[in-house]
Formats: structure tokens, sequence, C-alpha cells
């Protein structure tokens, strides 16, 4: 593989003009960049030129897979071989670069956070196993609870808000939701729906991202810690996916915490199944050698 196969660009246009049917041929795997691109594409504020590096790998007159790596320094990679990865941590770090992590399926993320070890010296740290899901054939949870789903509307925007602040901390995030950074967050661009008890109490939500490519991704599923175990999760879960396949999706998925067996096995009892583990790498910085001058701290 020549290192003069990948090409490099900035511009997201001139990226997606040579990629975009490439990641949309797949639109399960390729989930992640389809979603991220469009949010850039299509949400105010949420790209800036020039801080984006875009990369694609061009053979047999095609693009073969393709990474992108944000303000951030992470890395998003479509899966490689092992050759390619190396081949790719060995071109990125001749020129250079530099990186905090990297996320991807799980073999092409652990085969690029090893190859990147060899190359630059930088301890790579699993952050959390993840699988990876698609429906198959929905079936609606049983018990199925009392309530009905409903749209979030802007009314409910503090409520929503308050939500994703606790998913955050659950999750053990470090980020500011409010009115003012709510643009900027992941939870901008989704659409919500919460799932209510008969009297109208929101107990339960999940958002959706826009379609794109036939494809639905559904995150996040939430549930106040003092509410689970009634079925609200599950019951939301199903409402949302139902809506995503009647407004005409093909594809509906979601990540799960591969360590969580109470999540894994509801989404499997409402049809979804597994399709791949996913796998994000965090990279911690070489101690520099005495005398020598440090290198720049690789930080999520």
């Amino acid at each position: 593989m020549r290192p003069d196969a990948w090409y490099l660009t900035e511009d997201i246009d001139d990226f997606l003009a040579h990629a975009g049917d490439f990641l949309r041929s797949r639109p399960v795997l390729h989930n992640t960049p389809l979603t991220t691109m469009e949010k850039w594409r299509t949400q105010p504020g949420a790209f800036t030129p020039g801080t984006v590096l875009f990369g694609r790998l061009e053979s047999d007159g095609g693009t073969q897979a393709i990474f992108y790596r944000p303000p951030s320094h992470r890395l998003t990679l479509t899966p490689l071989s092992p050759a390619q990865a190396d081949t790719l941590a060995a071109w990125l770090t001749g020129l250079g670069h530099t990186l905090a992590g990297v996320t991807a399926d799980h073999d092409t993320a652990t085969a690029f956070a090893e190859a990147w070890q060899r190359h630059t010296g930088a301890t790579p740290t699993l952050r959390v196993r993840m699988h990876l899901y698609r429906l198959d054939t929905l079936t609606p949870p049983e018990p199925h609870p009392d309530g009905h789903g409903r749209r979030v509307g802007e009314h409910d925007h503090e409520h929503l808000m308050r939500w994703c602040r606790e998913l955050a901390a659950d999750l053990g995030e470090t980020v500011t939701i409010d009115a003012g950074t709510w643009a900027g967050t992941r939870f901008a661009e989704k659409s919500y729906t919460f799932w209510e008890t008969p009297d109208g109490t929101p107990v339960s939500m999940a958002g959706v991202n826009p379609m794109i490519a036939g494809m639905v991704r559904v995150d996040p599923v939430y549930t106040p810690a003092r509410l689970r175990g009634r079925g609200y999760a599950a019951a939301v879960t199903a409402e949302v996916s139902r809506a995503a396949l009647a407004g005409g999706a093909t594809e509906v998925v979601l990540y799960t915490d591969a360590g969580n067996r109470t999540s894994n096995a509801l989404y499997q009892r409402l049809g979804y199944r597994r399709v791949t583990d996913w796998a994000p790498y965090d990279f911690a910085s070489r101690a520099p050698a005495a005398g020598a001058s440090p290198s720049p701290r690789t930080t999520v």
C-alpha cells in the first residue's frame, strides 16, 4: 500500500464529493461519519473551516476508506486491515500529526492503536468496549408499560437539557449543557421523544439523529435512576424505532456499552442484532527523554 494513496484535505465539500458515495454505500458501519458530516454540513456553527483534517484512501479508481480528525485530535476511521492501519499511522507520524486517540470498529481501532504506539511510543488505553446493533424485526416490549410517546417540543427544552446533563454526568462526561451552549453539544442536532405515563409525566426519553442514506441512529436513551426497571426505556426505544421505520428509514442502529448487560438484553428483545464491536482508544504521550524539550500533551 503506497502512502500516496491517501489524500488529505481540510475542505469538507471536496472530501464529500469524492468520499460521499463510499460512506453512503455502508450506512450501518459508516453511521458515525455519516451523522457527523451531516451535522457539520447542515448545523450553523457546528463546523469551522480549516479545523478538521479529512483523509481518503483511493484504490482501484474509488474510495476504500476514510478518516477525519477534528479539533479534539481524536481520529475516526472506517474499517482498515492491520497493514493499512500501520501504513496510515506511519504516514501521519512522518507528517508530524499528533493524535489524542482513535475510534473505529474494534479490529481497526486496535490495529491502529498498536501501530501508533510502535511509531510514536504513545500508550493506548481502551476507554470502553461497545457493541453496534442494527434493527432486524421490531418486537414491542412485553409487558408494555402504560403510557405513550410524545415528541419533545420547544416548551420541553429546559426539561430536555436537564436530562441531558444528568446523562452526561452518568457517563462521566465533563460538559456544560445550557441554553448558551446547547447548539454546540452532541445532543443538539437530534429529535427527541418522551415516554409519558397516562397522567402526562415524562419518565424516559430517546433521541434520534436525522436520517441520512436511509439510516437513523437512536442516541441517546435515558431514564432517571429513580424510574428505571419499569420498562420505560424499552417503550421509548420501541417508539422512536417504529417512528424511524414509518418515516422511511431502511436501517436503524444504536450503540451500547458492552459491559451493560441490562441494556444489551433490552435491545435484543426489541429486535436489535449485534453487527460488530466498537472501540475508542485514548493515547497518552510518551515521557520525553532527560534534557529533551517536552512534547505537546495529547488530551481529549
